[in-house]
């Protein structure tokens, strides 16, 4: 039996499917070793940017990048994900150095490191994910305008306050004592990553960041000599630094742990899974839990910031060609080879240079496509709340703050069911009540007022699309309604949703399907006249039946469907003509997940075609598909059960229905194809195989007998042979509600797999 554990087994590291052997480390260093270069180039700006917004050493950004290189990409459950010092953190970070000091926050680091190793030996890597992504969008939005808020002060030549508050007063009066040349150079920077994407391809294959820092430190040394540089003593090696307990406030410290612990947590985690999306392996997150801890153990003993996965270098480790958890590694090793070699090139960088590499960073995290799917789903506030309360208050206090409102609001949807009335529209017509969601309690009093709105002695329809529905809100509908109709008028219940309402009382289902239940009386907003249809014993009323569905598509889909035929007012481009049956069981639309404009319809008596000019009809019908509308294919669509074949079977046995000479006539277009069944056609053969009854072979095989007439029509037949057109024969199973592909040799069962290798 297979384990469903998702520790049980490791990941491979490659693309390559279940099965096949692990690629060696050899076979994949081709693609891996340029990728680790390229993701280098990448982490080394950002590492010492990140390094500076956090109040950190800047070697503290090289060692931790180093370490998540090198630890988390050996350990850690994606293997195509990097791992390193994250802008996400950097708010965190900033309020740990001023509250607790530098050797005490890299304490904080290899404590959170040993919680999430603990939480990815406990399995729970998947429970990290139980977050609400809004308030993840919202909380990096505002670490995004804390950052920007920070290091514009920077870029001006000034020093960046403790909070954004004091940042955002504080801007007056830095743009008032503005450093010209360091405001300058970090502009440069800016303009330079803002316009990459706009450079020819041969330049873009350098990576921006690492392009931008380079020309505009170059370009510092020869203009603006006396500007503010990044200063250290020694190289990386120099930098490590023993982390040192807190002296006393210990549970702030605990705080501090358990927030760096599960924010770079869920920053691995979705960045993983967003690494997924982008064609890697898939992960193993508690293993990815395991690695990130283990770095951050590392990294906090050595002196190095906090690690997480970070979406930037994954992506562009992915995008590079990378194939394995090598790449991640090697670009590990770059960076600690730099740093221990060139680190003397590192001071020559401005502090605004990094500045305004941050800036553009910063403004990424502010992404507006998230504003809009949150106003779309409903999540704006939730979104607004969080993001303010992480500029105003903290990181952690806004995202608390936030997972408590999407909560509370999550519960508030819940209990709180969509309940309207609408008045009538035009002079007759009746109220409509519409109610959707969760139909509990909870929601009786507004159930209550809703339906005492409607006046007495006033017909209503009550549209109900419910996905869940106690007793109690089904007790006060059906007294509502009882007590609407003792006034004289007429109440219909419309149910949509996935309950099934049943009376409190008698257990009668109030469905108003006149095709399952008797209509009430005729009401007064149907058209008035002949009403010769109606059965006063309460039988079925078919023009009633018909204008009932007008008026409920008017009244509930007819706004949906109008975005979709807008673009169709003009004129039409269907790419497929589908013949069929006129069978009302068969619906095009419905087994082809087909929409407005996407197919042109034709439909007779057995899905015939016509070729020897016997019938305008179809004709006309194919040349104003083929040459008018130039569509791609045609679609002949047999059934089972077709009564056509039906009469074929019995005019051939002399029991033929006594239809008109008309309906004689027309089975004419159909009778070869009872001649191909009884000599042995291909298709009746392997429908035969399958299980189907002499009736449906024949369906079968006069589906294949039409696509040869396809194939010899002077209109079709030169379209298929060149290729410009395709023709195909399905069959639909009423029973099974399956389709089934038929072809000249014989049939084929349909599965999804199919439509993708085609």
């Amino acid at each position: 039996m297979p384990q469903s554990n998702e520790s049980a087994t490791v990941p491979t590291d490659s693309h390559s499917p279940p099965g096949r052997t692990k690629p060696s480390f050899l076979s994949n260093l081709g693609a891996d070793l340029p990728a680790s270069l390229v993701v280098f180039l990448v982490a080394l700006p950002l590492s010492l940017g990140i390094a500076a917004a956090s109040g950190a050493p800047i070697m503290a950004g090289l060692i931790a990048a180093a370490v998540g290189g090198i630890v988390a990409g050996s350990l850690g459950g994606s293997p195509l994900q990097v791992s390193g010092p994250a802008a996400g953190l950097t708010v965190v970070v900033a309020g740990l150095v001023a509250e607790f000091g530098w050797q005490v926050t890299c304490a904080i680091t290899a404590a959170a490191g040993v919680v999430q190793l603990l939480m990815g030996v406990s399995r729970i890597g998947r429970a990290a994910l139980a977050v609400s992504p809004v308030v993840v969008k919202a909380m990096l939005a505002g670490i995004g305008i804390t950052i920007i808020l920070q290091q514009l002060h920077v870029l001006l030549g000034g020093q960046a306050a403790g909070s954004a508050v004091e940042n955002l007063a504080g801007l007056p009066a830095a743009i008032t004592n503005v450093e010209l040349h360091s405001a300058l150079l970090g502009l440069a920077v800016v303009v330079i990553l803002l316009a990459w994407k706009y450079f020819p391809a041969m330049v873009r294959k350098v990576p921006g960041p690492l392009a931008a820092v380079v020309a505009v430190t170059a370009l510092s040394v020869a203009v603006a000599p006396n500007v503010e540089r990044i200063s250290f003593s020694g190289s990386i090696l120099d930098a490590v630094a023993l982390p040192s307990l807190p002296d006393g406030n210990w549970r702030a410290a605990a705080m501090a742990v358990i927030t760096v612990a599960l924010i770079a947590s869920i920053e691995s985690l979705l960045s993983a899974v967003a690494v997924d999306k982008m064609g890697g392996s898939r992960t193993n997150l508690n293993r990815e839990l395991v690695g990130q801890g283990s770095a951050n153990m590392v990294s906090g003993m050595l002196g190095g910031l906090p690690v997480t996965g970070v979406i930037v270098r994954s992506a562009t480790n992915v995008e590079a060609g990378a194939k394995s958890r090598t790449s991640a590694i090697l670009h590990g090793v770059w960076v600690l080879v730099f740093s221990v070699l060139f680190a003397g090139l590192i001071q020559l960088i401005p502090m605004s240079v990094l500045a305004g590499l941050l800036l553009v960073i910063g403004a990424k995290l502010i992404k507006v496509a998230d504003i809009r799917t949150s106003l779309r789903t409903g999540d704006l506030l939730v979104y607004a709340v969080t993001l303010v309360c992480v500029v105003v208050l903290n990181l952690l206090e806004g995202v608390l703050i936030g997972l408590a409102l999407a909560a509370v609001c999550v519960l508030w949807r819940v209990l709180r069911a969509q309940i309207h009335a609408h008045a009538p529209a035009g002079s007759g017509l009746p109220w409509r009540v519409t109610i959707a969601g969760s139909c509990s309690f909870f929601a009786l009093p507004r159930l209550n007022r809703v339906l005492h709105s409607v006046p007495e002695g006033q017909d209503a329809v009550v549209e109900l699309n419910a996905d869940y529905l106690d007793h109690a809100f089904r007790e006060a509908l059906v007294a509502w309604q009882k007590q609407q109709r003792n006034t004289g008028a007429s109440v219909t219940l419309e149910e949509h949703g996935t309950t099934a309402f049943t009376d409190a009382e008698d257990n009668t289902p109030q469905r108003q399907d006149p095709r399952e239940f008797p209509l009430p009386p005729k009401t007064s907003w149907l058209p008035s006249g002949d009403d010769t249809t109606a059965d006063d014993d309460g039988g079925r009323l078919p023009l009633r039946s018909i204008l009932l569905g007008i008026d409920k598509y008017h009244r509930r889909h007819a706004d949906k469907v109008r975005p979709l035929v807008q673009d169709l007012t003009e004129g039409q481009n269907p790419d497929t003509l589908f013949v069929a049956c006129v069978d009302s069981r068969v619906n095009p639309n419905l087994i082809t997940s087909s929409g407005p404009g996407d197919l042109l319809t034709l439909r007779n008596i057995g899905n015939v075609v016509c070729n020897d000019g016997r019938d305008a009809s179809i004709d006309s019908a194919l040349s104003f598909a083929v040459k008018g509308l130039s569509v791609d294919s045609i679609v002949i669509c047999g059934h089972s059960n077709c009564g056509a074949m039906k009469a074929v079977i019995a005019d051939f046995e002399g029991a033929g229905p006594a239809l008109g000479s008309g309906f004689d006539s027309w089975l004419e277009h159909a009778r070869p194809s009872y001649s191909a069944l009884l000599s042995g056609h291909p298709v009746a053969l392997a429908a035969a195989a399958e299980g189907y009854s002499r009736l449906d072979q024949l369906s079968m095989v006069n589906v294949a007998m039409q696509l040869r007439k396809l194939d010899e029509h002077p209109v079709t037949g030169p379209a298929l042979a060149s290729g410009q057109l395709q023709a195909t024969g399905l069959f639909y199973d009423i029973c099974t509600a399956r389709v089934v592909l038929v072809t000249p040799e014989g049939i084929e069962q349909l599965d999804p797999s199919m439509a993708v290798r085609s």
